[in-house]
């Protein structure tokens, strides 16, 4: 049983008629009922009853015309997925685990509104045919697109004794506890601010996610990008008072990949585009 026979089965079943049924599918009516005939072989079973004047059904076409009706619609469902699919613009995007949720949802709305049809698949890490990052993460082969710059600043619990200032001075950072990522690419700028303070380590965390979530249990302080305090439970932030605390988030890509259709569209609007703030992309 095919799809050709199963809609040779509908036609005749709708029409009761062989000659009617074959004009409305375009074909002839011995072509029509030799397609009758195979299905009612394949299922052994009679079909239709021929009549004089066109066809009376029988119950096992009564059975299975709801059914070839189902398994039509099914086949021309699957047809029409993949038929859009091959028309879609592929994108495989690496998201770097640092990138804030604001960051990542602001780049997806301007994807989808840029690239007409976009078929995205969105990876963890390194991977894809571009990737938001930070600069630091991009590799020696890559160029860098930079969307957003923000500051690093001083996320700390809400339960934190300092939350309750407003404005922090060196004086008040005296003798906090630290917590620091010391494999970050970040950590060698920070050191100017650790040593002015007499303040101690008391954790380290491999990344700044880690960073923030002991930050969130109250472990101490650390000094974290905005868009990653922001919107968290349970922690704030206050500035840092430091000159060039700043981090740099965007593209990491090959010269080859605006190859891909949908990153050249992508790169060709950001290109255009001044820095943005993620509420705005």
């Amino acid at each position: 049983m095919d799809i050709r026979q199963l809609n040779a089965f509908i036609a005749v079943f709708e029409e009761r008629n062989i000659t009617s049924a074959a004009q409305r599918l375009f074909t002839s009516q011995p072509t029509l009922s030799v397609t009758i005939r195979q299905l009612e072989d394949s299922l052994g079973t009679t079909l239709f009853q021929r009549l004089p004047r066109g066809v009376e059904v029988t119950d096992d076409a009564r059975t299975l015309y709801p059914q070839a009706r189902r398994l039509l619609a099914e086949a021309q469902a699957l047809s029409i997925q993949f038929r859009q699919r091959n028309d879609r613009l592929s994108l495989e995007l690496g998201v770097e685990g640092e990138i804030a949720a604001s960051h990542l949802e602001a780049f997806l709305t301007l994807a989808y509104r840029v690239v007409p049809n976009l078929l995205l698949t969105l990876q963890d890490g390194c991977s894809g045919d571009a990737r938001l990052s930070v600069e630091e993460d991009c590799c020696e082969d890559e160029l860098f697109l930079p969307l957003w710059e923000e500051q690093l600043v001083l996320a700390l619990a809400a339960s934190h004794p300092l939350a309750d200032r407003a404005n922090l001075d060196e004086a008040d950072l005296a003798n906090v506890q630290w917590i620091t990522c010391p494999s970050h690419p970040s950590h060698q700028r920070l050191m100017e601010l650790y040593n002015r303070s007499s303040g101690s380590v008391v954790a380290t965390a491999g990344s700044m996610t880690l960073a923030l979530r002991l930050v969130a249990a109250g472990a101490g302080v650390a000094m974290l990008p905005q868009s990653m305090v922001d919107h968290h439970a349970g922690v704030t932030s206050r500035p840092a008072r430091t000159p060039n605390l700043i981090r740099r988030v965007g593209l990491c890509y090959s010269a080859q990949a605006l190859d891909t259709p949908a990153l050249r569209l992508l790169h060709g609007h950001l290109q255009d585009t001044p820095a943005l703030e993620a509420t705005a992309l």
